[in-house]
């Protein structure tokens, strides 16, 4: 197959993926079940990309554990992002280096 033809199937897919909830879904959505459920959807996908990336970037467990620590540690004491990003990433090239 040629290169166009796997372009056109996942231009298609991915528009696909779109317009299916609003052709299926007109009206505003009353329940707040459903409201709560799909408030969420866009934290539990970014959670379920980003944790195992975490933890198969530095090749060591250890050193992904300790920068996962400080990164959740120093985000919750809501220090600006930057902070977190470099403590977290100090942290597991430290440890990187002394295991």
């Amino acid at each position: 197959m040629s290169i166009v033809a796997y372009i056109a199937v996942m231009a298609v897919t991915t528009y696909l993926i779109r317009v299916i909830p609003f052709v299926a879904v007109r009206g505003k959505i009353r329940s707040p079940f459903l409201n709560s459920v799909l408030y969420y959807i866009p934290y539990a996908v970014l959670s379920a990309m980003t944790f195992p990336a975490i933890f198969f970037a530095t090749g060591d467990f250890v050193s992904s554990a300790v920068g996962t620590l400080i990164a959740l540690v120093t985000a919750y004491c809501n220090l600006p992002l930057i902070v977190v990003a470099l403590a977290a990433s100090s942290g597991a090239f430290l440890t990187s280096l002394i295991v």
